[in-house]
Protein backbone atom coordinates (compact mmCIF):
# COMPACT_ATOMS: atom_id res chain seq x y z
CA UNK A 1 0.00 0.00 0.00
CA UNK A 2 2.56 2.44 0.77
CA UNK A 3 4.13 2.35 -2.62
CA UNK A 4 1.23 3.07 -4.36
CA UNK A 5 -0.57 5.76 -1.84
CA UNK A 6 -1.51 8.82 -3.39
CA UNK A 7 1.07 11.73 -3.14
CA UNK A 8 1.19 14.96 -4.67
CA UNK A 9 3.75 14.86 -7.85
CA UNK A 10 4.58 17.85 -9.40
CA UNK A 11 2.07 17.27 -12.01
CA UNK A 12 -0.79 15.95 -10.30
CA UNK A 13 -3.15 18.46 -12.60
CA UNK A 14 -1.92 20.12 -16.12
CA UNK A 15 -5.14 22.87 -16.22
CA UNK A 16 -3.55 25.07 -15.03
CA UNK A 17 -0.87 25.99 -17.52
CA UNK A 18 -4.11 25.96 -20.20
CA UNK A 19 -6.92 27.44 -19.11
CA UNK A 20 -5.85 30.94 -20.71
CA UNK A 21 -7.77 28.97 -23.85
CA UNK A 22 -11.26 29.06 -22.48
CA UNK A 23 -12.98 25.70 -21.98
CA UNK A 24 -10.69 23.48 -23.65
CA UNK A 25 -9.47 20.33 -21.49
CA UNK A 26 -6.26 20.02 -20.34
CA UNK A 27 -7.74 17.97 -17.02
CA UNK A 28 -5.90 14.88 -17.38
CA UNK A 29 -4.47 13.31 -13.70
CA UNK A 30 -0.90 12.89 -14.85
CA UNK A 31 -0.11 11.49 -10.98
CA UNK A 32 -2.82 8.67 -11.86
CA UNK A 33 -0.99 8.06 -15.14
CA UNK A 34 2.33 7.72 -13.97
CA UNK A 35 1.72 5.60 -10.96
CA UNK A 36 1.70 6.41 -7.29
CA UNK A 37 4.24 6.51 -4.86
CA UNK A 38 5.21 7.76 -0.75
CA UNK A 39 8.90 7.00 -0.98
CA UNK A 40 10.98 9.98 -0.13
CA UNK A 41 13.25 11.72 -2.31
CA UNK A 42 13.65 13.54 -5.86
CA UNK A 43 11.41 13.06 -8.62
CA UNK A 44 10.93 14.78 -12.30
CA UNK A 45 8.21 14.73 -15.15
CA UNK A 46 7.86 15.95 -18.46
CA UNK A 47 4.94 16.14 -20.57
CA UNK A 48 3.78 17.17 -23.30
CA UNK A 49 -0.16 17.64 -23.93
CA UNK A 50 -1.77 18.70 -27.69
CA UNK A 51 -5.13 19.94 -28.05
CA UNK A 52 -6.56 21.12 -31.08
CA UNK A 53 -9.56 23.81 -30.92
CA UNK A 54 -10.99 23.30 -34.66
CA UNK A 55 -14.72 22.31 -34.16
CA UNK A 56 -16.68 25.88 -33.02
CA UNK A 57 -19.26 24.57 -30.54
CA UNK A 58 -22.53 26.77 -28.54
CA UNK A 59 -24.00 24.89 -25.78
CA UNK A 60 -23.56 21.44 -26.40
CA UNK A 61 -23.44 21.13 -29.93
CA UNK A 62 -21.21 21.95 -32.57
CA UNK A 63 -22.75 24.76 -34.93
CA UNK A 64 -21.47 26.80 -38.58
CA UNK A 65 -19.73 29.33 -38.20
CA UNK A 66 -22.28 31.50 -40.24
CA UNK A 67 -24.02 31.11 -36.76
CA UNK A 68 -22.16 33.52 -34.55
CA UNK A 69 -21.43 35.47 -37.80
CA UNK A 70 -25.07 35.99 -38.45
CA UNK A 71 -24.52 38.54 -35.17
CA UNK A 72 -22.84 40.45 -36.87
CA UNK A 73 -25.04 40.64 -39.60
CA UNK A 74 -27.72 42.36 -37.46
CA UNK A 75 -25.06 44.87 -36.15
CA UNK A 76 -23.46 43.06 -32.86
CA UNK A 77 -20.31 42.27 -32.08
CA UNK A 78 -19.46 38.55 -31.52
CA UNK A 79 -15.83 37.30 -32.42
CA UNK A 80 -15.93 34.20 -34.90
CA UNK A 81 -13.05 32.33 -33.86
CA UNK A 82 -11.32 29.57 -36.88
CA UNK A 83 -9.04 27.69 -35.18
CA UNK A 84 -6.63 27.33 -31.66
CA UNK A 85 -3.96 24.77 -31.72
CA UNK A 86 -1.96 24.50 -28.58
CA UNK A 87 0.56 22.32 -27.45
CA UNK A 88 2.13 22.60 -23.63
CA UNK A 89 5.51 20.95 -22.42
CA UNK A 90 5.12 21.06 -18.68
CA UNK A 91 7.94 20.38 -16.22
CA UNK A 92 7.57 19.13 -13.02
CA UNK A 93 10.23 18.92 -10.39
CA UNK A 94 9.30 17.16 -6.62
CA UNK A 95 10.84 16.76 -3.70
CA UNK A 96 9.17 14.46 -0.63
CA UNK A 97 11.26 14.58 2.65
CA UNK A 98 9.46 11.96 4.11
CA UNK A 99 5.93 10.00 3.61
CA UNK A 100 3.70 13.03 5.27
CA UNK A 101 4.86 16.06 3.06
CA UNK A 102 5.42 16.46 -0.46
CA UNK A 103 6.72 19.62 -2.42
CA UNK A 104 6.69 20.37 -6.12
CA UNK A 105 6.95 22.90 -9.39
CA UNK A 106 5.15 23.01 -12.71
CA UNK A 107 7.23 24.86 -15.05
CA UNK A 108 4.72 25.11 -18.04
CA UNK A 109 6.01 26.05 -21.67
CA UNK A 110 3.66 27.17 -24.02
CA UNK A 111 3.14 26.82 -27.70
CA UNK A 112 0.33 28.31 -29.22
CA UNK A 113 -1.33 29.40 -32.71
CA UNK A 114 -4.73 31.15 -33.01
CA UNK A 115 -6.79 31.94 -35.90
CA UNK A 116 -9.52 33.77 -36.26
CA UNK A 117 -12.41 36.09 -38.46
CA UNK A 118 -12.66 38.95 -36.17
CA UNK A 119 -15.78 40.26 -35.81
CA UNK A 120 -16.97 38.99 -39.78
CA UNK A 121 -20.29 38.90 -41.00
CA UNK A 122 -21.54 35.78 -42.80
CA UNK A 123 -20.14 37.14 -46.63
CA UNK A 124 -16.44 37.90 -45.06
CA UNK A 125 -15.86 34.46 -43.14
CA UNK A 126 -13.29 33.71 -46.44
CA UNK A 127 -9.53 33.07 -46.42
CA UNK A 128 -8.23 37.18 -46.81
CA UNK A 129 -10.39 38.01 -43.32
CA UNK A 130 -8.32 35.59 -41.36
CA UNK A 131 -5.88 37.26 -38.74
CA UNK A 132 -3.33 34.69 -37.38
CA UNK A 133 -0.64 34.65 -34.53
CA UNK A 134 1.74 32.07 -33.25
CA UNK A 135 3.03 32.59 -29.66
CA UNK A 136 5.34 30.34 -27.93
CA UNK A 137 7.26 31.17 -24.48
CA UNK A 138 7.23 30.57 -20.42
CA UNK A 139 3.72 29.94 -19.05
CA UNK A 140 2.96 30.52 -15.66
CA UNK A 141 4.49 28.12 -12.52
CA UNK A 142 2.71 26.68 -10.18
CA UNK A 143 4.06 25.56 -6.62
CA UNK A 144 2.86 22.86 -4.66
CA UNK A 145 2.32 21.43 -1.70
CA UNK A 146 0.59 18.08 0.11
CA UNK A 147 -0.19 16.93 3.24
CA UNK A 148 -0.85 12.82 3.34
CA UNK A 149 0.00 12.02 6.82
CA UNK A 150 -4.03 11.46 7.90
CA UNK A 151 -4.07 8.01 7.48
CA UNK A 152 -1.29 5.19 7.94
CA UNK A 153 -1.47 3.90 4.55
CA UNK A 154 -0.74 7.64 3.20
CA UNK A 155 -3.77 7.63 0.35
CA UNK A 156 -5.58 10.09 1.71
CA UNK A 157 -4.04 13.57 1.24
CA UNK A 158 -4.66 17.46 0.92
CA UNK A 159 -2.70 19.71 -1.54
CA UNK A 160 -2.53 23.92 -1.25
CA UNK A 161 -0.34 26.31 -4.00
CA UNK A 162 0.27 28.82 -5.84
CA UNK A 163 0.25 30.41 -9.56
CA UNK A 164 2.38 32.39 -10.10
CA UNK A 165 2.07 35.17 -12.98
CA UNK A 166 5.91 34.42 -14.79
CA UNK A 167 4.38 34.24 -18.61
CA UNK A 168 4.12 37.02 -20.81
CA UNK A 169 0.57 38.65 -20.45
CA UNK A 170 -1.51 41.64 -21.14
CA UNK A 171 -3.32 43.23 -24.45
CA UNK A 172 -4.47 46.64 -25.12
CA UNK A 173 -6.11 49.18 -22.88
CA UNK A 174 -9.92 49.56 -24.55
CA UNK A 175 -10.22 53.29 -23.90
CA UNK A 176 -6.87 54.30 -24.77
CA UNK A 177 -5.46 51.71 -27.33
CA UNK A 178 -2.14 51.52 -24.92
CA UNK A 179 -0.45 48.33 -24.50
CA UNK A 180 -0.61 46.89 -21.10
CA UNK A 181 0.92 43.95 -19.04
CA UNK A 182 4.25 42.35 -19.93
CA UNK A 183 5.51 41.89 -23.45
CA UNK A 184 1.70 40.88 -24.66
CA UNK A 185 1.58 39.08 -28.11
CA UNK A 186 0.19 40.80 -31.01
CA UNK A 187 -1.47 39.42 -34.12
CA UNK A 188 1.36 38.92 -37.21
CA UNK A 189 -1.32 38.52 -39.93
CA UNK A 190 -4.33 39.59 -41.47
CA UNK A 191 -6.52 42.02 -40.79
CA UNK A 192 -5.97 42.41 -36.80
CA UNK A 193 -1.74 42.31 -37.80
CA UNK A 194 -2.56 45.71 -39.95
CA UNK A 195 -4.54 47.25 -37.08
CA UNK A 196 -1.96 46.75 -34.76
CA UNK A 197 -4.13 44.77 -32.80
CA UNK A 198 -3.02 42.26 -29.84
CA UNK A 199 -4.17 38.82 -28.87
CA UNK A 200 -6.96 38.07 -26.84
CA UNK A 201 -5.67 38.43 -23.26
CA UNK A 202 -6.85 34.86 -22.60
CA UNK A 203 -5.19 33.70 -25.43
CA UNK A 204 -1.49 35.10 -23.77
CA UNK A 205 1.40 32.77 -22.40
CA UNK A 206 0.42 33.84 -18.79
CA UNK A 207 -2.75 35.81 -16.98
CA UNK A 208 -0.71 38.24 -14.85
CA UNK A 209 -2.51 37.01 -12.01
CA UNK A 210 -1.64 35.21 -9.11
CA UNK A 211 -3.71 32.12 -8.09
CA UNK A 212 -4.09 30.09 -4.80
CA UNK A 213 -4.57 26.46 -5.59
CA UNK A 214 -6.48 24.08 -3.49
CA UNK A 215 -7.01 20.26 -3.87
CA UNK A 216 -7.28 16.85 -2.31
CA UNK A 217 -7.00 13.19 -3.51
CA UNK A 218 -7.97 9.09 -1.82
CA UNK A 219 -6.66 6.10 -3.30
CA UNK A 220 -7.33 2.60 -2.59
CA UNK A 221 -7.19 -0.72 -4.49
CA UNK A 222 -10.41 -2.50 -4.62
CA UNK A 223 -9.45 -5.89 -5.83
CA UNK A 224 -6.09 -7.72 -6.39
CA UNK A 225 -5.67 -6.45 -9.91
CA UNK A 226 -7.63 -2.87 -9.55
CA UNK A 227 -6.64 0.20 -8.11
CA UNK A 228 -9.40 3.31 -7.68
CA UNK A 229 -8.64 7.12 -7.44
CA UNK A 230 -10.76 10.37 -7.21
CA UNK A 231 -8.97 13.82 -6.66
CA UNK A 232 -9.91 17.49 -7.14
CA UNK A 233 -8.29 20.64 -7.46
CA UNK A 234 -9.87 24.10 -7.43
CA UNK A 235 -7.78 27.38 -8.05
CA UNK A 236 -8.71 31.36 -8.16
CA UNK A 237 -7.15 34.20 -8.83
CA UNK A 238 -6.51 36.43 -5.35
CA UNK A 239 -4.26 39.32 -7.54
CA UNK A 240 -4.02 40.43 -10.96
CA UNK A 241 -1.42 43.08 -12.70
CA UNK A 242 -3.80 44.14 -14.85
CA UNK A 243 -6.35 45.65 -12.64
CA UNK A 244 -6.37 49.62 -14.36
CA UNK A 245 -9.68 51.00 -15.73
CA UNK A 246 -9.99 49.64 -19.40
CA UNK A 247 -7.74 47.30 -18.71
CA UNK A 248 -8.26 44.76 -16.21
CA UNK A 249 -8.39 41.32 -16.27
CA UNK A 250 -9.23 38.34 -13.69
CA UNK A 251 -9.46 34.57 -15.19
CA UNK A 252 -12.51 32.41 -14.33
CA UNK A 253 -12.21 30.27 -11.44
CA UNK A 254 -11.59 26.69 -12.41
CA UNK A 255 -12.61 23.27 -10.64
CA UNK A 256 -11.47 19.69 -12.18
CA UNK A 257 -12.49 16.46 -10.45
CA UNK A 258 -11.02 13.06 -11.62
CA UNK A 259 -11.42 9.32 -10.89
CA UNK A 260 -10.68 6.09 -12.50
CA UNK A 261 -9.50 3.02 -12.54
CA UNK A 262 -6.02 1.06 -12.62
CA UNK A 263 -5.29 -2.35 -13.87
CA UNK A 264 -2.25 -3.40 -12.25
CA UNK A 265 -2.08 -7.52 -13.37
CA UNK A 266 1.16 -6.66 -14.88
CA UNK A 267 3.49 -3.80 -13.19
CA UNK A 268 5.53 -3.20 -16.08
CA UNK A 269 1.94 -2.06 -18.44
CA UNK A 270 -0.63 -0.87 -16.96
CA UNK A 271 -3.75 -0.14 -18.87
CA UNK A 272 -5.98 2.51 -16.85
CA UNK A 273 -9.38 4.38 -17.47
CA UNK A 274 -9.66 8.52 -16.08
CA UNK A 275 -13.32 10.47 -16.08
CA UNK A 276 -12.37 14.28 -16.36
CA UNK A 277 -14.59 16.67 -15.09
CA UNK A 278 -13.72 20.50 -15.18
CA UNK A 279 -15.27 23.45 -14.82
CA UNK A 280 -14.26 27.05 -15.67
CA UNK A 281 -16.02 30.12 -15.00
CA UNK A 282 -16.18 33.41 -17.07
CA UNK A 283 -13.74 35.61 -17.42
CA UNK A 284 -13.76 38.77 -15.73
CA UNK A 285 -13.02 42.86 -16.47
CA UNK A 286 -12.39 45.11 -19.65
CA UNK A 287 -10.06 42.73 -21.55
CA UNK A 288 -11.96 39.94 -20.53
CA UNK A 289 -14.62 37.71 -23.16
CA UNK A 290 -17.15 37.54 -20.59
CA UNK A 291 -19.61 35.77 -22.50
CA UNK A 292 -17.42 33.08 -24.21
CA UNK A 293 -15.10 31.88 -21.67
CA UNK A 294 -16.83 29.54 -19.48
CA UNK A 295 -18.74 25.55 -19.36
CA UNK A 296 -18.02 22.25 -18.24
CA UNK A 297 -16.84 19.41 -19.82
CA UNK A 298 -16.60 16.19 -19.37
CA UNK A 299 -13.96 13.59 -20.75
CA UNK A 300 -13.16 9.85 -21.10
CA UNK A 301 -9.55 9.04 -20.96
CA UNK A 302 -8.10 5.64 -21.99
CA UNK A 303 -4.53 5.34 -21.66
CA UNK A 304 -1.42 3.04 -21.04
CA UNK A 305 1.71 3.49 -18.50
CA UNK A 306 4.43 1.26 -18.97
CA UNK A 307 7.36 0.58 -16.27
CA UNK A 308 10.49 0.84 -19.09
CA UNK A 309 13.62 1.66 -16.72
CA UNK A 310 14.59 1.41 -12.98
CA UNK A 311 11.83 3.96 -11.49
CA UNK A 312 11.09 5.40 -15.14
CA UNK A 313 7.47 5.68 -15.83
CA UNK A 314 6.04 6.54 -19.40
CA UNK A 315 2.38 7.31 -20.03
CA UNK A 316 0.02 7.78 -23.16
CA UNK A 317 -3.31 9.02 -22.92
CA UNK A 318 -6.16 10.22 -25.03
CA UNK A 319 -9.57 12.18 -24.39
CA UNK A 320 -12.44 12.59 -25.43
CA UNK A 321 -14.78 14.53 -24.66
CA UNK A 322 -18.12 12.58 -23.56
CA UNK A 323 -20.07 15.93 -22.21
CA UNK A 324 -19.65 19.68 -23.11
CA UNK A 325 -21.77 22.86 -22.08
CA UNK A 326 -20.29 25.77 -22.85
CA UNK A 327 -21.10 29.72 -22.66
CA UNK A 328 -21.71 31.68 -25.62
CA UNK A 329 -19.28 30.62 -28.68
CA UNK A 330 -15.71 28.47 -28.18
CA UNK A 331 -13.65 26.57 -30.55
CA UNK A 332 -13.29 23.56 -28.94
CA UNK A 333 -11.20 20.33 -28.96
CA UNK A 334 -12.53 16.81 -30.81
CA UNK A 335 -9.70 14.93 -28.87
CA UNK A 336 -6.50 15.99 -26.72
CA UNK A 337 -3.47 13.98 -26.44
CA UNK A 338 -0.95 13.56 -23.54
CA UNK A 339 2.42 12.32 -23.24
CA UNK A 340 4.77 12.06 -20.45
CA UNK A 341 7.56 10.58 -18.50
CA UNK A 342 8.82 10.58 -15.15
CA UNK A 343 11.67 9.42 -13.36
CA UNK A 344 11.98 8.91 -9.20
CA UNK A 345 15.73 8.60 -7.77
Amino acid sequence: MLRYALPLAASVFLPGAAYACATCGCSLSTDAATGYSAEPGWSISLGYNFINQNQLRYGSSAVPNTRPASINDAGGEQEVEKQTINRYINLGINYAPNANWNFGAIIPYIDRSHTTYGNATSDQLNPSNVSGVNSSGLGDIKLLASYQGFLPTHNLGVQFGIKLPTGNYGGQNVLTGATVGRNPVFFSSGPNASAGQALDTSLQPGTGSTDLILGAYYFQPISQDFDAFINGQFQAAVMTKLDQVGSDYRPGNTSTVSFGLRYEANPDVVPQLQVNISRKSADQGALADTTDTAGTVAYLSPGVTFSVLKNTHVYAFVQRAIYSRLDGYQVFPRWTGNVGVSYAF
